[in-house]
């Protein structure tokens, strides 16, 4: 009863937190077509483009012949799910399951950093976070992914089996999820995860094929694609408008592309970027010995900051993602990535002055628009970095590098061969 007195405090303040921050979202979003807030550019792609994804998934098949039809069979689930609410029109019933979403994500993150030895910081880095990009995350359904990811985290190291479960439920929906498994502990809680992992997702693609026509159509939307303005890649040829090169923006796939000379070639080292940064994963993998319960959090965040800054497209909604992992691990207070969730919070921050309110200069080349976009690519890139080397050195088999973690006295380290999660 004590405690629970003493913890009412903070989760009232991330409760009314939450009701403010939201509030003032939904109240952007009625204002979307003001010049600031992109005139309307943030709402179109659910009321246009999703509902007309709608119309085609309601009658039993896949957009295949759209191309901006880019995700796996699991995002048509989520765009039927606003049919649950059939008094709402599509684009109120969307926004109204969005919130539902943040609002079990703001519910998962603070009972986990109510337990014992956890804290609450990282459901006030979502809390007061998410509303850094204005009313985007309400017109996009990359919360719904988020939350499987953060539901698979919190969920792996009581039951690898869940956490498996939701893991493999985000990758359907979008990819990503796959790599918050990355981390589980070595032994009998990997292969748990990862087997039901694999089940699940079978399981449910089986579904998804059966229930609907072109299930792999997006395959296709997703080879074609080239580099985004927003890439690191974009933002090199964007500098380099101004030192002559001939190229221009062209919007397609969905998204603001640069064409030209030597575009080809910027994303294939893309790609190959991101070839490596799966082999620094594998490599910290084989390498760690040393768990604690934050690695599994560490591991995915640091994940999918390697693969977000090494894609030849980089979204302002990717923050979403982002800042729900970086929630997670600060839910621990044995984390190592604390320095990370801040520069994701700067990169946040500075992703909305992209886009919406700044993005026609960042088309256009301008250097206010060069600028922006390299300082928030920089601070992604750093913070990429920053993360895989704390990652790195939290579990490596050598006491230096336990030192240079300074785990607490009840950090609970245990050697990976030790380790047991059942």
């Amino acid at each position: 009863m004590n405690r629970l007195r003493v913890n009412s405090g903070p989760v009232l303040g991330v409760t009314a937190l939450w009701l403010a921050t939201r509030a003032l979202m939904l109240w952007l979003l009625t204002h979307d077509n003001t010049p600031l807030l992109g005139r309307g550019t943030v709402t179109r792609e659910v009321w246009r483009l999703y509902a007309d994804w709608y119309g085609v998934l309601a009658h039993g098949s896949f957009p295949a012949h759209d191309t901006l039809w880019q995700y796996p069979p699991g995002a048509g689930a989520v765009l039927l799910a606003p049919h649950l609410l059939p008094w709402l029109t599509y684009f109120q019933a969307f926004v109204l399951l969005t919130l539902a979403m943040d609002a079990l994500v703001t519910a998962a993150l603070t009972r986990a950093g109510g337990l014992p030895g956890r804290s609450l910081l990282g459901a006030a880095l979502w809390t007061g976070g998410l509303p850094l990009l204005l009313h985007l995350p309400l017109a996009r359904y990359d919360v719904q992914v988020t939350a499987l990811a953060v539901l698979s985290l919190l969920a792996v190291g009581r039951s690898p089996r869940a956490g498996g479960v939701c893991g493999a439920l985000g990758a359907l929906v979008k990819v990503w999820p796959a790599l918050v498994l990355l981390g589980t502990p070595k032994g009998r809680a990997t292969h748990r995860a990862w087997v039901w992992a694999a089940a699940a997702g079978a399981a449910a693609f089986g579904v998804l094929a059966v229930a609907f026509a072109h299930p792999l159509s997006f395959l296709r939307g997703q080879g074609g694609r080239g580099v985004q303005i927003e890439s690191l890649g974009g933002t090199a040829l964007n500098l380099a408008r101004h030192a002559g090169w001939p190229g221009r923006p062209h919007y397609r796939y969905g998204a603001t592309e640069l064409v030209g000379p030597h575009v080809r070639a910027v994303a294939t080292v893309s790609l190959a970027l991101t070839v490596v940064a799966f082999a620094l994963l594998v490599l910290w993998r084989a390498r760690a010995r040393w768990w604690s319960e934050a690695t599994p959090f560490d591991a995915a965040l640091s994940a999918v900051l390697l693969f977000t800054v090494t894609s030849r497209v980089i979204s302002p909604q990717y923050m979403i993602w982002l800042l729900g992992l970086a929630a997670v691990c600060l839910t621990s207070r044995h984390t190592s990535q604390r320095p990370v969730a801040a520069l994701v919070l700067a990169a946040t921050a500075l992703s909305t002055l992209v886009f919406p309110t700044h993005y026609a200069e960042v088309v256009d080349g301008t250097w206010t628009g060069c600028l922006l976009m390299l300082a928030r690519n920089g601070i992604l890139a750093a913070a990429s970095v920053l993360s895989f080397v704390r990652l790195w050195r939290s579990t490596g088999p050598d006491e230096k590098s336990l030192r240079t973690t300074e785990p607490r006295p009840d950090s609970h380290r245990l050697p990976d061969r030790e380790l047991s999660v059942s």
